[in-house]
């Protein structure tokens, strides 16, 4: 095996252009799987007389040694690539590794932040200042409606309706949705509007956007995220929180507190359920509560 690789891996550079930190990478995780197969004398297998089992073999290997799943999925990546071409040549008459699948990779649960917490952050912006209701406006209207940064500085006055306690919203792909408001972000962007002003050259009426910087213009993503740094750190916050740990937050607390998971899955704007499965995970404590209070045998 160890010259069929030394082949591929010279016409991998050769007609394929690959970078030396690409060969380098295929070199160690095919000398890898040789040294997997060895024999006791050190005899690597002919490419043709490798089987499924013995990359399931060597996957199982991995995953006992304690790699990662995305170190196991680069390494069978390689191994992809190598027996496509070795069926190319001629080596083998069919791929053992087409029949093997990546290993799942853990979705990471996200973070997100108490209701005491997005309390304590929603009241640091000082609320005697221009700058700091609009911050307060911001920062409700990213909680109350679980809304995309993107989505947030995209607002217009247009897709403000303050008697149904309604936005409109412009979410991925352009799809658009009605997210409820509630009264506490309502209140504080009715306080902000009276303050804004708009530049010159900004548009006016419905087109004329919500949130805007000292000079009128609007806001950018991350003038966003650089105000929310200033007052994470004012109210002594974790700064890993970012403005899309509000969106998690709001999924978090819906949850919760009882929401149904369709429900959450509208109001966030997922277009798959799966999406929105991820908070269930970080909700357990509650359902646990409530089956150990419900159930007559949970102890």
């Amino acid at each position: 095996m160890r010259r069929h690789t030394g082949q591929f891996l010279r016409r991998l550079q050769r007609e394929r252009g690959a970078s030396e930190h690409t060969v380098k990478a295929y070199r160690e995780d095919l000398s890898a799987l040789a040294e997997y197969l060895a024999d006791e004398d050190g005899r690597t297998p002919d490419p043709a007389a490798i089987t499924v089992a013995d990359l399931r073999g060597y996957v199982a290997a991995l995953g006992e040694a304690g790699y990662a799943k995305s170190s196991v999925a680069r390494r069978m990546s390689a191994v992809r690539s190598f027996f496509k071409f070795a069926r190319r040549e001629g080596w083998v008459q069919a791929s053992p590794a087409d029949a093997l699948r990546n290993p799942r990779k853990s979705r990471k649960l996200p973070h997100f932040l108490s209701s005491e917490e997005v309390g304590r952050l929603l009241t640091t912006p000082p609320a005697n200042k221009p700058m700091g209701r609009r911050d307060r406006a911001l920062l409700e209207t990213l909680y109350s409606a679980g809304l995309r940064v993107s989505e947030l500085v995209g607002l217009n006055d247009g897709d403000l309706d303050f008697p149904q306690g309604l936005l409109h919203v412009r979410g991925k792909g352009r799809k658009e949705r009605l997210s409820p408001l509630g009264s506490y972000a309502a209140d504080a962007l009715q306080a902000w509007l009276a303050d804004r002003k708009l530049a010159a050259n900004e548009v006016k009426g419905d087109e004329a956007p919500v949130f805007t910087n000292k000079f009128g213009r609007r806001l950018t993503t991350r003038s966003v995220a650089r105000m929310l740094e200033k007052h994470l750190a004012t109210a002594g916050l974790d700064p890993r929180t970012s403005p899309h740990t509000l969106r998690h937050s709001y999924a978090t607390h819906l949850l919760d507190r009882g929401a149904d998971i369709r429900s959450v899955q509208e109001l966030l704007g997922h277009s798959s359920l799966v999406t929105t499965q991820v908070y269930t995970h970080v909700s357990t404590g509650k359902l646990r509560e409530a089956y150990e209070k419900a159930h007559p045998r949970a102890g």
